[in-house]
């Protein structure tokens, strides 16, 4: 369909394969260093599907607060397995980090993903105290921030939100309309405006939208709707695109990791 190709990531990525190929192994090595140290609790369950659970990764000491972090695949693919290896940044400055995975379309709807996530982020707030910050990658980004729509989680929980950091999200998801996709995402005209975080009101939290100055232009264009929106924080990574633009979540010293974790 006419936008098929825009928003197309793997074919325009050296290596994609690679990337597909490396992140679960890696991620299941770094789940088994976890567990071995009994810093990890794994498949804790916050919804009656068997995608509704996540996992929870603990730092040495008591934790500083929570970072969740929500993953992406155009809400059609992957799960919290994937992707255990990007809490490693945060682990080692001293914050818990929670991964949940959830029900992909066409099984539910992308407004059923998002209470999903909501209901995650509940349940690993009460399991860990202090501030909390949330990241996502693409759809994940989009479900971050929606995140911070009224009511959209309770308010001790919301009260606590310290810090957001959607990463090349999808702001706008009426372009979905006229992909091939939307065969399972089965949005339509009022689902993809309810489901826009540009749509949402302007938050009074600290937001910063994070996005590879190498990804496909319709990325660059979703980030900076989201930013326009909301007049919130901006960043252009130079050389990163749609795959590693997450990589420097696994390091501690990363510009990402000191945005989103101190401020």
């Amino acid at each position: 369909m006419e936008l098929d190709d825009a928003y197309a990531n793997a074919a325009y990525i050296p290596d994609a394969d690679g990337f597909l190929a490396r992140w679960p192994q890696e991620a299941a090595d770094f789940r088994g260093h976890m567990d071995a140290e009994g810093r990890a609790r794994l498949g804790l369950i916050y919804g009656p599907s068997p995608r509704q659970a996540l996992d929870l990764f603990l730092p040495q000491d008591d934790p500083e607060g929570l970072l969740i972090f929500v993953h992406g695949g155009y809400w059609l693919r992957f799960d919290r397995s994937f992707w255990s290896h990007f809490a490693q940044g945060a682990l080692a400055r001293g914050w818990a980090v929670a991964m949940p995975s959830y029900d992909l379309c066409p099984v539910v709807r992308i407004s059923d993903i998002t209470r999903q996530v909501a209901r995650a982020v509940t349940l690993a707030a009460d399991m860990v105290a202090g501030p909390i910050r949330l990241a996502g990658h693409s759809a994940g980004g989009h479900l971050v921030a929606r995140m911070l729509a009224k009511a959209m989680v309770p308010k001790h929980v919301s009260h606590r939100f310290a810090h957001v950091m959607p990463i090349s999200p999808l702001s706008d998801l009426r372009p979905f309309l006229r992909t091939s996709m939307n065969a399972d995402l089965r949005l339509d005209e009022v689902e993809a405006i309810a489901e826009s975080p540009m749509m949402q009101h302007v938050p009074d939290i600290p937001v910063t939208v994070w996005v590879g100055a190498e990804e496909r232009p319709v990325f660059l264009d979703q980030a900076q709707w989201l930013v326009k929106r909301w007049n919130c924080g901006h960043h252009v990574a130079p050389g990163r695109h749609h795959f590693d633009v997450i990589d420097p979540l696994r390091d501690p010293d990363s510009g990402m990791i000191a945005t989103l974790l101190d401020t």
